[in-house]
């Protein structure tokens, strides 16, 4: 007998969008030649003997001009080759005949067919399930049924054309319907089930929020997630459909962490986060695309709320990327590779992780600065990607242990090293949060804060002429940008120059205003704190006939922008207010 499970069997790897299978050409060839019932078919007629011979000409002579081979066109009327009337007569006669036949032509996909399908797809269900529990243990008397129920589960599909139907879709009860056959005894019927869920909230859906919103909120009242996480821990990756099952799963639960909302309840199902935390730490050689998707999903929680930040780092997630990472200190992954893309998603994580206090002692624990040094000495990939996750972890209130270990872990001839050499845009911008950061926290007194003014100041002070530098091409960037807003401003309303604000401010980050501010910072504190470096700092500014008053200026508008009902906005506002004094 059959095995029921083979009757539902998936492609080995998943897609959005499904493709037509592939078919072997021995396999058409053979069915071509041999009949149902084994013998051999053949095209050609019986053969006849005839009692005269082939080359005897029968009938009247051919004419000498005559040639069988010559291409003779159809002549233009189309009266003796053509049917004598025009292709659109053809077309048109094609459609009238098919009227008289009955045939109806394409379905109509409006609310009525919803009605009808959502009818239909109820009673394949009950169905479905009235002879799984009449008949459980004689599978071929509900296998007819089950098929039937795979197929109207496929059908579903259609709407992801037709978004404008997803809220019928969802008040008809099919919403529940489809996310309960996620729990169906057969796990093909539901992975099927479960594909439908990602096409249907596929971001290439082009549906409006609204109409999006109605058809995951009935998804999330079914309960999607949870049945989405017994799943995961049913399905057995070893077997082909059960991969595609597992990535199915992940496609879905990507399109519903695009929501706030969403993500948190996501975050909250302790064993899907068990699951995704086991799944990323499966040795596998390659990598592959699920252990791939599975650290993809993770770094979109973490990205998404503090709430789902938290839990990650109580369950010693920093230790685990910590330790993952940890290969990649001095080898890269295959480059373009899925491999490539998890340690993308593991680093991005991590980043994420370190922003939040606990994520900052966790990472002192796990001993996370000196790996990170190795990385920055010795790393390739892992470099650029380390310094990010330093700068986030050094960053506000508590950042100040994790700015104490790094000076201790002799970080610092590291960082100020790679600050002298040419570096990239993002690389710079770490470096100058990094330096600002440790100015900002170190306690004034401290070993580790006299130790990080050496630096600036030895070697004649190389490091200041390096910040002097930077800042005049960023301030020219930033210049050139202004002129052009200043420009564009004239002309506008206060309304208008309000909606253009938002665009402005970006335009102005992109031509480097957060790394002139972050730099302007710094010397503004090395102002205050050393003579010799406030002399340094006045004497280079003059070059271009500039005093201290530009940086006051600066760390002024910063001042001007930042949040007055933000705590950590209140104690930045402070410290600039502080550092004015000095200017």
């Amino acid at each position: 007998m059959a095995n029921i499970d083979d009757l539902f069997k998936k492609p080995l790897l998943p897609s959005k969008r499904k493709s037509e299978p592939l078919r072997d050409a021995s396999t058409l060839y053979k069915s071509a030649k041999v009949d149902a019932n084994g013998d051999v078919s053949s095209n050609r007629a019986i053969a006849v003997e005839d009692d005269f011979d082939e080359q005897d000409e029968v009938g009247p002579e051919l004419p000498p001009d005559f040639n069988p081979d010559e291409d003779i066109p159809d002549d233009e009327e189309g009266r003796f080759f053509g049917g004598g009337i025009s292709r659109d007569t053809a077309g048109a006669l094609d459609f009238v005949e098919k009227l008289d036949q009955g045939d109806p032509g394409p379905e109509k996909i409006d609310s009525a067919w919803l009605r009808r399908l959502a009818v239909n797809f109820e009673k394949r269900i009950s169905k479905n399930a009235e002879l799984r529990a009449k008949f459980e243990n004689e599978p071929q008397k509900f296998m007819a049924s089950e098929a039937d129920l795979d197929a109207d589960i496929k059908s579903l599909s259609i709407l992801s054309e037709h978004p404008d139907l997803y809220e019928e879709f969802a008040s008809l009860g099919c919403v529940g319907s489809l996310v309960s056959l996620l729990s169906h005894e057969n796990t093909d019927i539901a992975i099927d089930a479960i594909e439908i869920l990602g096409e249907l909230t596929d971001e290439d859906v082009e549906a409006e929020q609204e109409e999006w919103d109605f058809l995951v909120t009935a998804m999330v009242d079914g309960d999607v997630i949870a049945l989405l996480s017994q799943n995961l821990a049913r399905l057995d990756e070893d077997n082909d459909a059960d991969r595609a099952g597992v990535y199915h799963v992940m496609s879905v639960l990507e399109n519903l962490a695009s929501q706030l909302p969403v993500a948190e309840k996501i975050g909250q199902d302790t064993d899907m986060i068990a699951w995704l935390k086991n799944r990323i730490q499966k040795k596998e050689k390659p990598v592959t695309q699920n252990k791939q998707f599975a650290a993809e999903i993770l770094a979109i929680l973490v990205q998404s709320s503090t709430e789902n930040r938290q839990r990650l780092i109580e369950k010693d997630m920093v230790d685990v990327l910590l330790q993952l990472l940890s290969v990649y200190r001095k080898v890269d992954p295959e480059k373009d590779s899925d491999e490539e893309e998890y340690v993308e998603n593991l680093f991005n994580c991590l980043t994420c992780l370190v922003d939040e206090d606990e994520g900052k002692s966790k990472f002192i624990d796990a001993e996370g600065v000196e790996l990170a040094q190795i990385m920055l000495r010795e790393g390739k990939m892992s470099k650029s990607r380390a310094l990010r996750v330093l700068n986030h972890s050094v960053c506000g209130k508590g950042g100040a242990p994790v700015c104490e270990r790094l000076v201790n872990a002799a970080v610092l001839s590291t960082i100020f090293g790679m600050f002298m050499k040419k570096q990239d845009h993002r690389s710079i911008e770490h470096l100058l949060g990094i330096f600002s950061s440790l100015l900002r926290l170190l306690p004034g007194d401290s070993s580790s804060r006299i130790r990080t003014l050496a630096k600036f100041m030895e070697k004649d002070y190389e490091k200041i002429k390096k910040l002097i530098k930077l800042r005049r091409e960023y301030a020219s960037k930033v210049s050139a940008v202004d002129q052009v807003i200043d420009q564009e401003r004239k002309p506008m309303s206060s309304d208008e120059q309000e909606l253009m604000a938002s665009e402005w401010l970006s335009r102005r980050l992109d031509a480097g205003l957060f790394c002139l501010q972050n730099i302007d910072v710094i010397l503004a504190w090395l102002v205050a704190e050393d003579d010799g470096a406030k002399a340094k700092i006045k004497s280079l500014l003059l070059e271009q006939d500039e005093d201290l008053g530009v940086i006051k200026a600066t760390l002024q508008e910063q001042m001007n922008d930042l949040d007055e009902t933000s705590a950590d906005e209140l104690d930045t506002r402070e410290m600039l207010g502080t550092l004015l004094q000095f200017l």
